[in-house]
């Protein structure tokens, strides 16, 4: 196995794109290394990002952030304006691991694993987030963050592209978001069922606009349409919040497995995706 280091972008789709094996990128390294030591992988080489100091920053950008691939979850919170900004999305990326993981795991890292219950990923996808990708011969494509996993461990990322970073849009007026995540332990542990929320209310306290996603029940995040459509032309009162739930359920595609049946899940991914719209609503101002 060979490791690399570059500090470019451009060096470093080089190598990934001249590799004839198995290659693997680094930002964080915390599901990398697990599955290193575990045995799950055996890539011929390996490529840390971490010395690209471009991929560090957290930049202002149309009134949004674009937060580069190798920003731990630890800076994306002490990071005013993100926070203020996204507080769902911030909260999502520090649900991963623990306090001394969270010096070291990426958002982009949790979206290219492209774990079906990764925390960051739904939050993401409600706040609207794109990615910009880096490829071959100086090609750059941006692309919705929802696009990037295709299924448990694969994406759709071509032979030598990057994530380079995330763009977090403007928030219009009166919005909010949230995620929110059920777990059978308090903490550290895989979601059974996660639900992000963004919406955006007039100044009567109308819905506008809303985006409800879910993840940990289906190959990948799932956008639920009809959820968000409960929502808008509304007060996000009970009625609503009703609908929400019950499209929320009728969208869950979950497996069995040790950590909840499929009917559990269907379930708790309406009770979840109302607890999360209640707080997307407080944080908008309604």
């Amino acid at each position: 196995m060979r490791y690399e280091a570059p500090e470019s972008v451009t060096a470093a789709v080089a190598l990934l794109a001249g590799e004839a094996g198995t290659a693997r990128v680094l930002a964080g390294g915390t599901d990398l290394l697990v599955q290193l030591r575990a045995g799950f992988v055996e890539p011929d080489l390996i490529v840390d990002l971490k010395r690209i100091e471009a991929l560090h920053e957290i930049v202002e950008e149309d009134g949004g952030y674009r937060i580069g691939a190798v920003v731990s979850g630890a800076e994306l919170e002490e990071h005013a304006g993100v926070s203020a900004m996204w507080p769902g999305v911030v909260e999502a990326v520090n649900l991963i691991g623990s306090t001394q993981v969270q010096g070291r795991a990426t958002m982009v890292g949790n979206l290219c694993n492209a774990s079906p219950a990764a925390d960051a990923v739904p939050a993401m996808v409600a706040a609207s987030a794109t990615v910009r990708i880096s490829g071959p011969n100086g090609r750059r494509r941006d692309a919705d963050v929802g696009d990037i996993a295709t299924g448990p461990g694969k994406t759709s990322l071509e032979n030598g592209e990057i994530v380079e970073s995330v763009f977090l849009p403007a928030k219009p007026k009166h919005s909010g978001d949230a995620y929110l995540r059920f777990i059978p332990r308090t903490e550290m542990d895989i979601a059974v069922v996660g639900a992000g929320v963004s919406l955006t209310l007039d100044d009567d306290g109308i819905c506008t606009d809303a985006r409800v996603t879910l993840g940990a029940v289906a190959v990948k995040v799932l956008l639920v349409e009809e959820a968000a459509a409960a929502l808008i032309g509304t007060k996000v009162d009970a009625a609503a919040l009703e609908k929400l739930a019950a499209a929320a359920s009728a969208a869950a595609k979950p497996i069995d497995d040790k950590r909840g049946t499929k009917e559990f899940r269907k379930k708790i991914s309406g009770v979840m995706a109302r607890r999360a719209a209640q707080i997307a609503l407080k944080r908008a101002g309604g």
